[in-house]
């Protein structure tokens, strides 16, 4: 049996989120077509006969220099660490500046990489990946390189078998049931934050998080669970935003929230969401470790 730890690392929006989620065949990591979204360090548990591979979803490299960006990279750094394999991420576009830089943080862990090159149903032709694949080479001593598309799912099963190649005997790390670390609290607040900002990134970008302030069974249906979460920004202005007309926006970002919920915990909820202002919360850890974020 083999068994250890594999960091997942890359860019913001390369699809890092979206590779565990499909490599668990369940979600455990907020999605969103925007970067720089996952903040929290994911631990997502796969069991097979071969044996336990525990992914480390990262958050992706932000550029920015806010407490909280800096936290994201010392949080990466610390899976990188803890991994016996790291899985670095590129998309079928190529490499890019920014996936250098990473690159180059990467090579000072001397760690064992596998390359993989996600959105290939981008592609037209799948011979365009050759080059891709020969140009990467020249750059590194990769153990493989590993072409998919998470969002398709397509090829998981090829990599799932190039991590098993390269790691460790060992015994499993984790009870067999166990599927992720994340708090129930902390995973309904990342539903409520994915919601919020899907509807709102083109005017909010990346200002937002959520605070579960109350979860409990309602006061007259006991079967029913109460909910109540702020939505956290940084500046008065962007209130209106977040609501909308007539509260509309908000309405219809906690309703996907709450059906959601519903289906994460097998209950109905009743899912109440207030808007409050905390000026440069990222800038402040005694606030944003409080959401979460740099604690998992």
């Amino acid at each position: 049996m083999k068994s250890g730890f594999v960091s997942i690392v890359g860019r913001p929006n390369v699809g890092k989120s979206s590779l565990i989620n499909a490599i668990l065949g369940s979600k455990v990591s907020i999605v969103s077509s925007h970067p720089a979204i996952t903040r929290i360090k994911i631990l997502g548990v796969y069991n097979s006969k071969e044996g336990q591979v525990v992914f480390l979803d990262t958050p992706g490299f932000e550029k920015n220099s806010s407490e909280l960006a800096k936290s994201m990279v010392r949080t990466i750094f610390s899976c990188v660490e803890d991994s016996d394999i790291v899985l670095f991420l590129l998309d079928a576009n190529g490499w890019q500046e920014y996936d250098e830089k990473i690159l180059e943080s990467l090579k000072k862990f001397s760690k064992k990489i596998i390359l993989v090159i996600n959105k290939t149903d981008m592609l037209s032709q799948k011979d365009f990946l050759l080059p891709i694949i020969e140009n990467s080479m020249s750059r590194y001593p990769f153990l493989e390189v590993v072409p998919l598309s998470a969002k398709k799912k397509d090829n998981i099963g090829e990599l799932l078998k190039a991590v098993f190649r390269h790691l460790p005997e060992g015994e499993r790390l984790f009870p067999e049931n166990m599927e992720t670390n994340i708090p129930l609290e902390y995973e309904i607040a990342e539903i409520i934050r994915e919601k919020i900002v899907n509807s709102t990134y083109q005017e909010v970008p990346q200002s937002i998080a959520v605070a579960i302030e109350e979860f409990k069974p309602g006061n007259k249906d006991k079967k029913m669970m109460a909910i109540r979460a702020n939505i956290i920004i940084d500046r008065e202005n962007i209130k209106k935003i977040i609501i909308g007309k007539n509260g509309e926006k908000l309405k219809a970002a906690g309703t996907l929230a709450r059906k959601e919920i519903e289906e994460l915990i097998g209950k109905k909820v009743f899912l109440e969401l207030w808007v409050k202002v905390v000026k440069d919360w990222k800038n402040r850890p005694d606030i944003f470790r409080s959401f979460g974020y740099g604690n998992f």
